[in-house]
């Protein structure tokens, strides 16, 4: 079988990303999948002493988004393939996110998506972007990889088919909002918009399902809240009718450790640090952001640019290689369901 094909963006070139992707191909003996690296050469040049002995010569310089072909004939196992989005010379400041740093960013942004959706690339492998660092400079809307990839797909003209989720070892996690302040977020857990996150985990992931209480105890039969008897369970008993496998509202201080157990699939979070927490305590740096709904695979690390520590040969690419490694099993099919852990369990 032909090797995949992984198309890696470079993230914020101000960021670790281009030191990390360096550092993964640098890495990658005898890999079983084939890289598209969309980054600025001039992204990957000024990291170059991170990686002493990186092997320059095997690079592949693209002029513009190759057939497939070109990357599945090429008997070189070695070679690294790497389209410019911008293709100019400059000098960066690393560790400082700039106009065009956040341009670039979105540049090979733009790129990669092209890349799988052309069927060039099985997959996309996104960098850490700076979203502040967007919306200052050139998307004031901007919000995160989630809302602008499922954008470019028309997503939204279908009601709400995409969620941010995240692969761990032991815990798999869906987020119903994503990037928005708290209060924001709160406002967002209505009845409707659980039920729609629902048909969508259960379309595009399946398995044994369960909600996160918003309150403490899940608002202990309204004692603690009124929110999960009024608004959280009406859209479980309605997911239930429709021949959802879902469970909840169930008090988070115990739920995530029951899914880590195998009682459930998935977990759905209703804002992004009640699921966020639980996936990074339990294994931060092994955990696959999964953009579910895309027509195509995307995914990233877990964490973001850490401008402090960029251009300094600090950065670890583990994360990243994890992250390949969980692309592999989805575009295998090994992935997500966790129901053979305890077959049978109700």
């Amino acid at each position: 079988m032909p090797r995949p094909i992984l198309a890696l963006t470079q993230g914020d070139p101000a960021g670790i990303g281009p030191e990390i992707l360096l550092k993964l191909l640098f890495s990658r003996e005898e890999a079983p999948w084939r890289p598209l690296l969309i980054a600025e050469l001039a992204a990957l040049k000024a990291v170059a002493s991170t990686v002493p002995a990186f092997p320059w010569e095997r690079i592949r310089v693209l002029s513009s988004m190759p057939d497939r072909s070109t990357l599945e004939d090429d008997e070189d196992p070695g070679s690294l393939w790497v389209l410019d989005p911008v293709a100019e010379p400059r000098k960066l400041d690393l560790g400082t996110s700039s106009a065009a740093d956040a341009g670039a960013a979105i540049a090979a942004l733009d790129a990669g998506a092209d890349a799988v959706r052309r069927g060039v690339a099985d997959a996309l492998i996104t960098a850490p972007i700076s979203k502040s660092s967007i919306a200052r400079h050139h998307l004031p809307s901007f919000r995160g990889h989630t809302e602008y990839l499922a954008h470019g797909c028309g997503l939204e003209r279908y009601g709400r088919d995409y969620l941010m989720a995240f692969l761990a070892p032991d815990l798999q996690v869906a987020l119903l909002s994503t990037h928005l302040p708290l209060t924001r977020a709160l406002k967002e857990i209505q009845p409707e918009s659980i039920l729609e996150a629902l048909l969508c985990l259960d379309r595009h992931a399946g398995g044994r399902l369960a909600v996160a209480g918003v309150n403490p105890h899940a608002g202990e039969g309204g004692l603690l809240g009124e929110e999960d008897d009024r608004d959280v369970a009406p859209a479980v008993r309605q997911a239930r009718e429709a021949g959802l496998d879902v469970h909840g509202p169930l008090s988070a201080d115990s739920l995530f450790a029951r899914a880590r157990g195998g009682d459930f699939d998935w977990v759905l979070a209703l804002y992004h640090d009640q699921g966020l927490i639980a996936v990074k305590t339990s294994a931060f740096g092994q955990a696959t952001n999964w953009t579910l709904g895309l027509p195509y695979l995307r995914t990233s690390v877990d964490h973001g640019t850490a401008f402090e520590i960029a251009g300094r040969g600090l950065a670890d690419h583990r994360p990243l290689a994890a992250v390949v490694e969980t692309t592999l099993e989805l575009i295998a099919g090994k992935r997500p369901s966790r129901r053979a852990t305890k077959a049978g369990k109700r």
